[in-house]
């Protein structure tokens, strides 16, 4: 679940509790007021309705009744052995009326929710030895949430979804922001500044971000110089030393022998200058089939054994010299460590381009697969002893992260290795 939703949520569930408890809130305070002005209204209607059948003419007392109930909805029964009463609830809203109207009215004074089946709110009285019921309708006694009730709250729980949805939007958007910036930190490249404003909080972290992000890029660029300029100062003896060779007349063997010192140091000194150089190229949508062709008629003309597959796969956005120099360095690994034929394979995997470098060499351990991608660093006993920087692998994985994918080296079934560069997206 993302921050923004986790935000909300708990945001809104503490604004629907707030105002669910407010309504109970509500109905507990005016419970005690309400009961004592219903109970005021049923004395009210009871004394004037004995004061009425007293003081009419006994001829009247018919019509009397009958207006009553059609203009108030006021019944008046007199009571009878055979009556069927409903008595009110223990813990009821018409009990504790019943309790403030007994204290005007007597405690003589007797309280039905039905009698005979008719249902209301029935109050015994008497007038001399008679005694009589009276009926009160029962919407007087009950809480009225008619429309107008739902709709102001089911306004007020829109307002507070929406504020809550705001509110969390506006934690969670710096924070999304930031782990952007921050993944393309990872993958080597240089987010812009994040904004430095809203929460105190928020802006020392997006200050803080942006002032790592500075110095990664400071110390990046020097690293790049120093690393160029070595290997730019190494390059130019290394020059002399093969003319000198050349024209020193030594002995075939030997000379053939300094020839290979002298070509693996300028190699290694070549992986130094493409790790300095970094992944700045721009990229463009292209096929890859024709780069891997290329690749394949070069090392045909050097008299390699590499098999290249016609990659069928659409054109994607890659970065042409960096990619090329990437799938080159892992031909030329497996060439020097698991030896000819090497093998080199294509394929769309679902959004994602595969290309595939495969030996049958000795392999390498499991557990060294993400050790031996970090700059420097060389797995001499299970690759042959062979020398090199350590970079080759370094630079095919910041190309692979450059372009939103990964490099993977795992086992091949049958025996050797199996270097995958994965391309983020296809188009």
């Amino acid at each position: 679940m993302t921050l923004f939703w986790r935000s909300f949520l708990l945001i809104a569930a503490l604004l629907v509790v707030s105002v669910l408890a407010s309504f109970q809130i509500l109905r507990l305070a005016e419970r005690e007021p309400r009961a004592r002005e219903l109970a005021q209204q049923a004395v009210s209607v009871v004394n004037l309705t004995r004061a009425a059948l007293i003081n009419a003419d006994p001829y009247r007392r018919r019509e009397l009744l009958i207006d009553l109930n059609e203009r108030e909805g006021i019944r008046v029964y007199p009571v009878t052995n055979e009556d069927r009463l409903v008595p009110l609830r223990p813990d009821g809203r018409l009990e504790r009326v019943a309790g403030h109207v007994r204290a005007q009215l007597g405690d003589a004074t007797r309280f039905a929710v039905a009698r005979d089946g008719m249902r209301g709110f029935w109050v015994s009285f008497l007038i001399d030895e008679d005694e009589f019921w009276v009926m009160l309708p029962r919407e007087r006694f009950e809480p009225e949430l008619g429309l107008g009730w739902l709709g102001w709250g089911a306004l007020l729980l829109a307002l507070a979804l929406l504020g809550a949805s705001l509110i969390a939007a506006s934690l969670s958007r710096p924070l999304r922001a930031l782990a952007g910036a921050a993944l393309r930190v990872g993958s080597g490249q240089t987010p812009a500044p994040l904004d430095e404003s809203g929460p105190r909080e928020l802006v020392t972290v997006s200050a803080a971000f942006n002032r790592m992000a500075r110095d990664l890029e400071a110390l990046e660029r020097e690293r790049a110089m120093v690393l160029a300029g070595i290997s730019h100062d190494v390059r130019t003896p290394l020059s002399r030393l093969r003319l000198a060779l050349e024209m020193s007349g030594a002995d075939p063997a030997a000379a053939q022998g300094m020839h290979a010192d002298i070509e693996e140091m300028d190699q290694v000194v070549g992986q130094f200058l493409e790790f300095a150089r970094g992944e700045s190229e721009a990229r463009s949508a292209q096929a890859l089939g024709p780069l891997l062709a290329e690749i394949g008629e070069h090392y045909a003309k050097l008299g390699k054994n590499v098999v290249v597959t016609p990659a069928q796969v659409p054109p994607f956005p890659i970065a042409r010299l960096a990619l090329r120099r990437a799938i080159g360095n892992l031909i030329d690994n497996a060439l020097r460590y698991a030896g000819e034929p090497v093998e080199v394979q294509a394929r769309r995997d679902g959004a994602q381009i595969v290309v595939e470098v495969l030996d049958r060499g000795p392999g390498i351990p499991e557990n060294e697969a993400e050790r031996l991608k970090r700059p420097f660093t060389r797995l001499d006993e299970a690759r042959g002893g062979r020398g090199g920087a350590g970079l080759g692998l370094a630079i095919v994985d910041r190309v692979a992260r450059a372009h939103g994918g990964r490099l993977e080296l795992a086992q091949r079934p049958g025996g050797g290795l199996a270097a995958r560069l994965v391309l983020g997206t296809a188009a």
